[in-house]
Formats: structure tokens, sequence, C-alpha cells
């Protein structure tokens, strides 16, 4: 099964993604697609990884790439069968979008590259848990290339959303399932 977790900024979706991941039973993996760039970011990781301590996760990095890293075999062998949770979309897609050679790709091709990936982590593991970013709700105007990975993040969005078995937005901690449709696109 597929789950979206989505919400602002310290909104808790991370707690609660990582709570739905342990209650699923089974293996687990830690998928994490941050690159660390800085010292608030090694911050960052720092608090995830004492988070996720003792919840018996095996953290696996890949920030770009996915449906390569998920291809290669002994990535396989960590992920087949196991509950995955992929933290976050929105590193993976902003990785994907600006790639460490200073170029940039289009909102469709990061879209394609980015789904492609999913689908390819979505038919090994056992069940699927993808952490996200709430996007548009801000109403700020910003420059042509954060504007274009908005776009397509929310793209990202909209099509795991139609695919999931359940999304659930968290709000000040407090998590809101949105209803599912009966039929599931394939992403």
């Amino acid at each position: 099964m597929m789950y979206v977790v989505t919400g602002g900024s310290g909104s808790g979706k991370s707690e609660y993604a990582e709570q739905l991941a342990v209650s699923l039973g089974g293996e687990r993996v830690y998928l994490a697609t941050m690159q660390v760039y800085d010292e608030e970011g090694k911050q960052r990781v720092a608090r995830h990884r004492a988070m996720r301590e003792g919840k018996q996760f095996l953290t696996l990095e890949c920030p770009y790439g996915l449906e390569e890293y998920v291809r290669k075999p002994e990535n396989y062998e960590n992920l087949n069968g196991r509950v995955v949770l992929l933290e976050c979309m929105s590193n993976l897609a902003a990785n994907e979008m600006f790639p460490a050679d200073g170029g940039m790709r289009t909102a469709e091709q990061t879209k394609e590259t980015v789904l492609r990936g999913l689908h390819a982590l979505r038919s090994v593991c056992r069940d699927l848990v993808v952490v996200t970013n709430e996007v548009f709700s801000d109403g700020v105007a910003y420059d042509p290339g954060t504007e274009a990975y908005i776009r397509a993040l929310g793209s990202i969005n909209v099509s795991m959303a139609s695919c999931a078995h359940r999304v659930t937005e968290v709000v000040c901690g407090i998590p809101v399932d949105f209803p599912q449709r009966t039929e599931k696109e394939t992403i």
C-alpha cells in the first residue's frame, strides 16, 4: 500500500509518518533524500535520527536517481518486501530539478524522473510512506526557478495522491485523513 503524508514546515508530518511506518509492522527502511550542505542541514539530520532512535529503521540515502538506486542489486535487497519511509519528496524533487552540475531540469522532466523512481520503489517494497510538503498555500511570489519547482512538486503530489491508499495532511500535529477514491491510478 502507499501512503502520502503532507503538511507545512514544522507541522509534525515526519513524526506522524514514522509512527505510521512503525504501525505497519515488518522490517522498516528510512530512505533519506536530503543533501546536507551546511550546519543547519546537519542539525536537521541529527534531529530526524534522534526521532527514529529505537524504531528499528535501516537508514539508506538516495538524494537523486531513485529509479537507478532501486534497481541496484544491493539496494533492491534492502528494499524488497519492506516498509519504506521516503523522507522527503520535496528534497528529492529539488535535487532532481537542480542537479549538482548547476543545470536545471524542467518541471515536466523533474516530475517524470521522480515518478519513474517512485514507481520502481513502489514495485519492490511492501508498503510505501512518502512525506512531502504542502505547496501553493503561502501566497508568496517567487523567482521563476522556485515557481517551476513548486509547480513540479505540486504536480508530483497530485500524482502521488491519485494512487495512494491514504493521504494525510498533518496540521499543527493533528493528522487529517482525506477520503480516497476506490479506483487507484498507477504512478
